[in-house]
C-alpha cells in the first residue's frame, strides 16, 4: 500500500520527530509512505492535485485534525488521523476549526490520542465517534552513547566554571516558540542562582520563531546563571540530559512532551509545568514533579538538591513508567493493526 502522510514538519519539532518515527512503522510494516509538510497545502484541492500526478496512493494519514486533516476531506483515499496537542488544548475553542475538525474525524477510519485523556476530552465534543478513537502514547527511544566532553559542553554556552562537577544544571529543552514559554523561569531562577551560584539553567533547542528568539536572548543576556545554547544533534542532546541535575518543562500548552519521556528513560528527574498535558504523564512526587509558579519551582528543585532519596525516587518510577506505557515497538505494533483499517 502507498500512504499519503501529512503532518507540520518544521525542523527540530515535536510534531516533525514523530512525524518520522511513525514513517518508519508505516515503512516497517512494508508499505510506502509519501511523508509532506501540511504547510505545503492551502486546500484540499492541493492535495487532490498531488494525489491525482502521484496516484495510486492507497491511504493516508495526517497528524492533527485541523492543520493536516483538513486538507484529506476532498479525498476518496481512505485515511486515518492523529490528534496533535493543538487540535484539543487550542483549536477546538473556534468554533469555525472545531466544525471542520468533527468533519474530519466522522470522515476518518481511525483516529489515534496519545492519552487516555486526550480521548476522553475528544468524546466530549464529538460522542458520536469514540469508538473511532484509540489510544497509544508515543514510543520513546533514546540514545546517549556519545561521549560527551561536558566541560566544552558547558563552556559552549557560556558557562565558566573551575569545577563543573559543582554544578547543578537545569536543562530547559524546547524549541524557541512563545508556546514553550521559555522565559517564565527565568528572573526566579537568576534569583535563585545569587543565592546559590551551583545553579544555573541553560535553555536548548532550535530558533523556532526567529523575532521571539530574539527577545529570549535579549533577557537572557541580562539574567544571571541563565544561558542560552543552540541546537544540538540527539545524541549530543541526549549525552548532555545524562549529565545534567533535572529537565525543566515550562510550557503554557503539550500535547505529549517527548523531551519529558526522554529524561524519564535517560534518568533524569522532571520538574514539569503543571498543565494537562504535562500533568498526565508526570505524577507528582512520583515520576516527577509539578509546580505552577515561578516560586514553587524554586521551592521544589531546592527539595529535590537535598533529598537524593526524592531524586531516586523520581527517577526510578519515572523510568519504569516510560518502559511500561511508552515503549516503541508496542507503538509500531499499533499502527500495523490501524493501516489494515485502510484497506
Amino acid at each position: 500500500m502507498k500512504v499519503l502522510f501529512l503532518a507540520c514538519l518544521s525542523p527540530k519539532t515535536g510534531n516533525c520527530t514523530t512525524a518520522e518515527r511513525i514513517r518508519e512503522h508505516i515503512e516497517a510494516a512494508g508499505h510506502a509512505c509519501v511523508l509532506r509538510d501540511a504547510a505545503d497545502f492551502k486546500c484540499p484541492a492541493e492535495v487532490a492535485v498531488l494525489e491525482a500526478r502521484e496516484a495510486c496512493f492507497q491511504g493516508a494519514l495526517a497528524i492533527h485534525l485541523y492543520k493536516a486533516g483538513r486538507l484529506l476531506l476532498d479525498t476518496q483515499t481512505p485515511f486515518g488521523v492523529v490528534f496533535g496537542g493543538t487540535d484539543i488544548n487550542e483549536d477546538v475553542r473556534d468554533e469555525t476549526k472545531r466544525a471542520v475538525m468533527g468533519k474530519v474525524l466522522k470522515k476518518a477510519r481511525f483516529a489515534v490520542a496519545f492519552s487516555q485523556k486526550l480521548k476522553e476530552q475528544a468524546e466530549a465534543y464529538w460522542p458520536s465517534q469514540g469508538n473511532k478513537i484509540y489510544v497509544q502514547p508515543q514510543g520513546i527511544e533514546t540514545e546517549a552513547t556519545e561521549n560527551l566532553n561536558w566541560r566544552d559542553f558547558l563552556r559552549s554556552t557560556g558557562v565558566s566554571c573551575k569545577n563543573v562537577e559543582d554544578l547543578h544544571v537545569f536543562l530547559l529543552v524546547c524549541g524557541l516558540r512563545r508556546v514553550k514559554d521559555p522565559l517564565y523561569l527565568v528572573d526566579a531562577f537568576s534569583e535563585w542562582h545569587i543565592e546559590d551560584p551551583s545553579v544555573i539553567l541553560i535553555i536548548i533547542g532550535p530558533e523556532i520563531d526567529p523575532l521571539f528568539t530574539g527577545v529570549v536572548e535579549a533577557n537572557v543576556k541580562r539574567a544571571k546563571g541563565v544561558f542560552l545554547a543552540s541546537e544540538r544533534r540527539q545524541q549530543e542532546l541526549h549525552a548532555a540530559m545524562r549529565r545534567s541535575f533535572a529537565l525543566v518543562n515550562s510550557s503554557v500548552s503539550e500535547g505529549m512532551s517527548a523531551a519529558i519521556l526522554e529524561a524519564m528513560d535517560l534518568e533524569l528527574p522532571v520538574v514539569a509545568r503543571d498543565i494537562p498535558g504535562n500533568a498526565e504523564i508526570v505524577k507528582h512526587e512520583d515520576t516527577g514533579l509539578l509546580f505552577s509558579n515561578p516560586q514553587e519551582f524554586v521551592e521544589l528543585s531546592k527539595r529535590l538538591l537535598v533529598n537524593p532519596a526524592l531524586r531516586e525516587k523520581l527517577v526510578s518510577n519515572g523510568r519504569r513508567y516510560v518502559k511500561e506505557l511508552h515503549c516503541k515497538g508496542r507503538e509500531r505494533l499499533t499502527y500495523h493493526q490501524l493501516l489494515q483499517h485502510l484497506h
